[in-house]
């Protein structure tokens, strides 16, 4: 068990929601920071059966004198079991842990989310810090961070079976796909658009259905906490501005799992965009667990200037770039020139694959591993 940078959401003695796909460790890390809490497993069928015909047998599955944490894991499975989570809260003042893979699954389903009675909380696959001194850059760029590819005897078959039955697993029970196959085909021709500007016309010809299908499919994979979908930087734009988001896949191993490669493709490419995922799976993960108000977006001019990622809100502004290569060409600050040019109270940040500190034009090149091992290098 890894020890995880989350902030000790039980500290307030609410109850709390912890949402993130599976695989990211929610079910340990509850077990181990509550192991006298009764835990109700969700992906235990029979249990899923009692509960989904009646959700008010939750109350008899309680220990009468039990008077810490309840768990419910999985809670998206039986969305209609929070209306009896909500009355155990108020009439009997219990504590609930309720993990999940998806959030707007039980909105959808017409469940408020206990009406603000419970706060919600993220975890994410592990950070290089998290990892520690079993972080290695090459190992995370091939098999990415979910905890089991550092215990596994064989990472890159855990991955395969995590993209093969696991995601397949997670799209039945949402019941909104009624093809696999194209579905399939859809995460592969996705991936390809992994750390890109995402382009859904394209993606809908590759695939072989249409638009509003394929713009259905990546919102299944965003409500399933497997995908995001970053928006284009606009504020107070003094250029033309770009109007496609950044497309990512959660996690670098599950995307070179999804994405298929052959003779033709650049093995720069593929490497490239799982750093750059990497990169944004740390930022991410930083920003939930220290509670920073930024939140992440892309800069890229109509013209085709572009900075990777862009970090805005009341903590700051932060425009980073990375690189994989080691040696840094002009063009390669370009667009972080253009942005500095824009926003000069920026700070302007490169991640490359060099091992030494430099300072250009008021532009700061860090080697990525240390930018990876210590966040505070790049956040502050």
């Amino acid at each position: 068990m890894y020890p995880r940078n989350i902030a000790d959401p039980s500290s307030t003695g609410r109850s709390f929601f912890l949402f993130g796909p599976r695989g990211t460790g929610k079910t340990t890390w509850v077990r181990q920071q509550f192991p006298n809490a009764v835990h109700l497993d969700l992906l235990d069928h029979a249990l899923y059966l009692d509960l989904l015909s009646r959700p008010q047998r939750l109350r008899e599955l309680i220990p009468p004198r039990h008077d810490g944490w309840i768990v419910l894991d999985e809670v998206q499975r039986v969305p209609l079991v929070l209306n009896e989570v909500h009355r155990l809260i108020e009439s009997e003042s219990r504590r609930f842990i309720l993990t999940g893979s998806s959030a707007r699954s039980l909105r959808r389903g017409g469940v408020n989310l206990l009406a603000g009675r419970a706060r919600t909380h993220h975890m994410f696959p592990l950070t290089a810090t998290e990892a520690g001194a079993d972080f290695d850059l090459e190992h995370a760029l091939l098999y990415g961070q979910l905890p089991s590819v550092y215990t596994q005897p064989d990472p890159g078959g855990y991955l395969a079976s995590y993209v093969a039955s696991y995601l397949r697993q997670e799209v039945l029970e949402e019941g909104r796909v009624r093809n696999l196959a194209a579905f399939g085909r859809f995460l592969e021709s996705a991936s390809f658009s992994q750390a890109d500007i995402l382009n859904v016309a394209a993606v809908a010809r590759d695939t072989g259905v249409d638009r509003k299908t394929v713009s259905a499919y990546f919102d299944l994979l965003e409500d399933l906490l497997l995908a995001a979908r970053v928006p284009v930087f606009t504020r107070r734009a003094r250029r033309r501005m770009a109007g496609h988001p950044k497309f990512y896949l959660f996690d670098a191993g599950v995307y070179r799992a999804i994405r298929p490669a052959g003779p033709l493709d650049s093995p720069e490419e593929i490497d490239g965009a799982a750093l750059e995922t990497l990169v944004y799976q740390d930022l991410r993960a930083a920003i939930a667990y220290r509670s920073l108000d930024l939140k992440l977006f892309t800069w890229r001019t109509a013209a085709g200037a572009e900075v990777d990622l862009i970090a805005y809100g009341s903590d700051g502004l932060l425009a980073i770039e990375v690189k994989r290569s080691g040696r840094i060409r002009p063009a390669d600050l370009r667009g972080l020139r253009q942005f500095k040019g824009d926003y000069p109270d920026a700070r302007c940040m490169l991640l490359f694959g060099g091992d030494r500190r430099e300072h250009r034009d008021g532009i700061e090149l860090l080697p990525v591993g240390e930018a990876l091992a210590d966040p505070t290098l790049v956040l502050g």
